[in-house]
């Protein structure tokens, strides 16, 4: 239960819950990104830039709730370089399903 508290209270946030929103369909919020690194071109990574010009936030700001998404399994990142990229979990959604099930069951 304490992680799906967890999970819920990183989505309490209008900003982080837009984020995840966003690196769930990147390709429809992102159309024009395109990877500096040939190993994030593939598999729904962006760079927190990109991410940070979108929110209209502090690139800081955006890696602080983004490393709140991380911390409860949601994203996953990558640095590369200058740059650290972020992706939805694989497994974010089975496991968010999972867990609001078991609510109900």
């Amino acid at each position: 239960m304490t992680n799906l508290i967890d999970t819920f209270k990183a989505l309490a946030n209008e900003h982080r819950l837009q984020m995840l929103v966003w690196l769930n369909r990147p390709a429809e919020h992102f159309p024009d990104f395109v990877a500096e690194y040939a190993e994030m071109q593939t598999g729904g990574w962006i760079c927190v830039g990109k991410i940070a010009e979108k929110a209209g936030l502090a690139q800081s700001v955006v890696s602080g709730y983004l490393n709140t998404l991380k911390s409860v399994d949601l994203v996953e990142s990558q640095r590369m370089g200058k740059w650290t990229y972020y992706r939805i979990s694989p497994q974010a959604r089975a496991r968010l399903n999972e867990q609001i099930s078991e609510l109900f069951a």
